[in-house]
């Protein structure tokens, strides 16, 4: 299969996998599952998704001839992550088709470029501005206003690479410590929830929704995902409109995600984006168990070239995040009536390392578990 060619696998052929965290593990399981083979490359050793591939290629982003070689190997690429330098993407999209295309990549690497995307399309967001230099902070604050979030606009998860800044702090301290001269200052924000949809587009431009999902984070890691999502019918089709929107505006073949706010204005609710992601979502794990088709599956079918599941939910669900030391209480989460475990075979537990999951279905805990 040529990089110019139409994608349509067949059972038995091969998908590589760029990162081998777990989302690249579970990509791999859900692709077992249709007689599909999968390939991960990963710099990193001990990666989990080695774990569940017979074949791995483990070497850097840059070496152009390892990159080669999985791309003979392989049917059609894919990645796990957003950070894929974008000089590996280019290499192998010479090669092999790479789904999503790799160009979607420099739209959704760097903060400022996405918001400018966002906001192109008609669809709301935070007040932003650029920001390169302490005269350009103090330039955006003026015109922003306080409080404010700072952040890098390039390799930022999970709260890193970001800052609040607030009335009286030293923003020439937060500067410095943020270091880098690229970052982007956003308003902030007072949500009443965060909500999240994970939507997968076909190649022919059919797209697939999930229920949307309410979003509550701990130390700006995510710690639970609930759905459905404590919002109205009209504010769900609105959330779910605007990651439909925004995937066909990309082009989009595989599985998104598009992060957003609820906030409360004089004339009702609304919703703001925040963020997307260009592949599967921590948010989406509860489709594991909780949907007839999980993101991982939807986003196998979308690269290759097969027909989209129409999700299903089976009841109210929630996922939880097993982070860091939650691990060690994997015994207890397998005596809960009703509870599917998902270990991700990491190494040891790191504080804020995401070790694992658990979804239950049929039951929403209260938000203080």
């Amino acid at each position: 299969m040529t990089a110019s060619s139409p994608v349509k696998l067949k059972p038995g052929d091969t998908i590589g996998i760029l990162g081998g965290g777990q989302l690249g593990r579970m990509l791999a399981m859900a692709a077992a599952r249709l007689g599909l083979k999968c390939q991960v490359f990963s710099p990193d050793p001990d990666s989990p998704a080695f774990d569940v591939v017979l074949n791995a290629t483990c070497a850097e982003y840059a070496d152009v001839e390892a990159l080669e070689l999985f791309a003979n190997d392989v049917d059609v690429i894919t990645y796990e992550f957003e950070n894929v330098p974008a000089a590996t993407a280019m290499v192998l999209a010479a090669r092999r088709p790479v789904l999503p295309a790799h160009k979607i990549l420099e739209t959704t690497q760097d903060r400022l470029i996405e918001k400018d995307f966002v906001k192109k399309l008609g669809i709301g967001t935070a007040d932003y501005a650029d920001v390169s230099s302490m005269e350009t902070l103090r330039a955006a604050i003026e015109k922003i206003g306080l409080p404010a979030v700072i952040k890098t606009r390039r390799f930022g998860y999970d709260g890193k690479g970001q800052a609040i800044i607030r009335n009286g702090e030293d923003i020439g301290q937060i500067w410095k410590d943020l270091g880098t001269k690229s970052a982007i200052i956003e308003a902030f924000i007072p949500f009443e929830r965060e909500i999240s949809v994970i939507a997968a587009r076909s190649a022919d431009g059919h797209v697939e929704s999930f229920d949307v999902t309410e979003n509550e984070h701990r130390d700006h890691i995510l710690k639970f995902s609930r759905v459905p999502a404590a919002i109205s019918d009209a504010l769900a089709a609105e959330a779910r409109g605007i990651a439909e929107k925004i995937a066909n505006a990309l082009d989009y073949v595989g599985v998104l995600a598009v992060e957003m706010f609820v906030v409360q204005e004089n004339d009702g609710a609304k919703v703001l984006v925040n963020e997307i992601a260009p592949r599967v979502h921590n948010s989406g794990h509860w489709t594991l168990d909780g949907a007839s088709v999980s993101q991982f599956e939807q986003h196998i079918r979308a690269i290759a070239g097969w027909p989209l599941g129409k999700p299903v939910r089976h009841g109210p669900v929630t996922m939880t995040n097993l982070i860091g030391d939650d691990i060690n209480d994997y015994e207890r989460w397998l005596t809960v009536p009703g509870a599917t475990v998902h270990l991700y075979g990491k190494g040891p537990a790191r504080p804020g390392r995401k070790m694992g999951h658990v979804t239950e279905v049929g039951a929403v805990p209260p938000k203080t578990r």
